[in-house]
């Protein structure tokens, strides 16, 4: 014969909801949005692999204007590693985040922004080039992709050492 006891009785259910609420912590936490401010940034994303990225708005191109003389108004291309190294200069000193924010120069010799999640994303230099007034782009003619060069300085001779690997 089966006699529950009117103090076990009293007690099960209670201790039963407890044991059931403690059990559910665990899951409870690991759900959270909310990370460490220590938290290592995610991994970077290559989202430029297969397309040609444009990242000279038409605002940015400059243009000749009237009235300038003849050496005023070459303007120098720049593509590959010139290109990459000129969109750098041009934000490194910007504010915010996004194609539109900061870009940052690893220690691979990428060009890389972070968006609002705080991913890197690499930048590619527009296929067509970038054209630059021959004033701006004498500092890059030593580097690969100046007025269509094949030969010249990458980006890895100018990256800093202490820079994040992405």
């Amino acid at each position: 014969m089966n006699t529950i006891y009117p103090e076990r009785k009293r007690f099960s259910r209670p201790l039963a909801m407890l044991l059931s609420a403690l059990l559910t912590v665990p899951l409870l936490s690991s759900c959270g949005g909310g990370g460490s401010q220590n938290a290592a940034p995610p991994p970077p994303v290559d989202d430029t692999v297969g397309r040609t990225v444009n990242n000279s708005a038409p605002g940015n191109q400059p243009e000749a204007k009237k009235g300038l003389s003849t050496g005023q108004k070459v303007a120098i291309t720049l593509a590959g590693a010139a290109a990459l190294y000129y969109l750098y200069n041009k934000r490194k000193n910007a504010q915010g985040n996004g194609p539109e924010g900061k870009y940052y120069l690893s220690k691979n010799g990428r060009v890389y922004y972070r968006d609002a999640q705080n991913r890197a994303h690499w930048v590619t230099p527009p296929a067509e080039g970038i054209q630059v007034p021959q004033s701006e782009a004498q500092q890059y003619r030593d580097f690969q992709g100046y007025n269509g060069r094949t030969t010249g300085r990458t980006l890895t001779d100018v990256a800093p050492q202490e820079a994040p690997a992405y």
